[in-house]
């Protein structure tokens, strides 16, 4: 069985869910982990800033907005509904 294709939180499109796979950033993934950021929990992209920065995920059942640079960290598998 293949392994599903990763992508970076920051490249879901608006609406787009997927499932948290890991992090490559070691300096915020606590922080994120404390935010309801943890693998195997669905996010979906609720909203994307005019200039596309930040943007804002349903997590954990409820919204959180994170800058670019840090949705860049999480590795996600996107999941089809």
């Amino acid at each position: 069985m293949a392994t599903p294709a990763l992508k970076r939180l920051s490249e879901l499109s608006l609406g787009e869910t997927g499932a948290i796979h890991s992090f490559e950033n070691d300096e915020i993934y606590i922080k994120l982990m404390e935010m309801g950021c943890v693998p195997g929990e669905e996010v979906r992209v609720e909203q994307v800033a005019p200039l596309g920065d930040p943007i804002s995920i349903a997590v954990a059942g409820y919204h959180l907005s994170l800058r670019l640079s840090e949705a860049r960290s999480i590795f996600v598998e996107p999941t089809h509904k």
